[in-house]
């Protein structure tokens, strides 16, 4: 089954989609499609196709889209999560999550794999945190972002529900929310630790894999199956060091900055005075405290280049 997000890329899939079933059928791949109308209607149609007995999904779209079919996976308790396998022609504003496994932004080279079908079993990870006071839950598949992160990331979606695009978008907003940010003051426990790590916290992210924000490098040591999950922390910073450091977000050099912090757990639960917002594989969440778990080798995708 196929799943198009006709909005992805500024509404790129839904012009290029007949250039991409021709591309399908020339390599030979049997599929069916179907287009999502609106936020997470993604998850409800993976839910369908699922029961109908689809087991193979390529998603075309970016990062969120791929989240919301990943997430029906695992909301669904009846299939293992490993019985399916999922695959990307990537169309979005990121596409982060494509980087880490070195997934072609061509339509050639993406189907090309697909009919490949070189497989990866890789981690994934679950948050726990809160809208208002009610509790809630999301799996990640690739990183999720905190903070300065998540404002960064809020803006960008509102820019895409307006019709903007590319990855500029991140860098833009990365600029522009500088101006009324504010630091807040965390507590992270990682795993089993009896006592928490406190700071002054300007952004923080946690994930499986190892980029954001359209190519930003925030996890650069994080390997997709070691059951773990990696930790970036940007402590209290100057804005004119904030913009310093931009360009070293990119091959991840930005770590041996004095005020970076990295930590590898299997799980981290983090406090915040102030309440600190979240998203996750690029989608807007909710905000503090958070439970930060990983689920170990339990989603099956199509992979480019693994060497990690």
């Amino acid at each position: 089954m196929v799943i198009v997000n006709p909005n992805a890329g500024n509404r790129k899939s839904a012009k290029d989609w007949n250039k991409i079933t021709h591309l399908l059928n020339d390599f030979h791949i049997e599929f069916d499609f179907s287009f999502t109308a609106h936020k997470e209607h993604a998850i409800a149609l993976t839910k369908l196709f699922t029961r109908d007995g689809y087991r193979k999904f390529i998603i075309v779209g970016g990062d969120g889209t791929l989240n919301e079919v990943m997430n029906a996976i695992f909301l669904q308790n009846e299939i293992p999560s490993p019985d399916f396998l999922l695959a990307v022609i990537p169309i979005g504003t990121g596409n982060d999550w494509c980087r880490t496994f070195s997934v072609p932004f061509s339509y050639e080279g993406a189907i090309k794999i697909i009919k490949d079908e070189r497989t990866f079993l890789q981690d994934v990870g679950v948050v726990s945190y809160y809208q208002s006071s009610e509790l809630k839950k999301r799996y990640f598949m690739n990183v999720a972002g905190m903070g300065y992160d998540a404002i960064v990331a809020s803006k960008t979606n509102k820019d895409k529900e307006k019709g903007k695009g590319g990855p500029w978008l991140y860098l833009k907003n990365l600029f522009t929310s500088l101006v009324s940010y504010r630091f807040t003051s965390t507590e992270i426990l990682a795993g089993a630790a009896s006592t928490p790590k406190i700071n002054k916290t300007f952004s923080m992210s946690v994930g499986i894999c190892r980029f954001n924000g359209g190519g930003m490098k925030q996890l650069p040591f994080a390997i997709p199956d070691d059951g773990l999950l990696d930790l970036t922390l940007i402590k209290r910073l100057g804005k004119m060091s904030v913009l310093k450091e931009v360009k070293n977000l990119y091959d991840g050099s930005f770590i041996n900055h004095p005020k970076v912090e990295t930590m590898v757990s299997d799980s981290f639960r983090i406090k915040s005075d102030p309440p600190i917002f979240l998203e996750a594989d690029g989608e807007s969440l909710g905000h503090s405290p958070f439970i930060f778990e990983i689920i170990p080798r339990s989603l099956r995708v199509v992979a480019g280049t693994t060497n990690f």
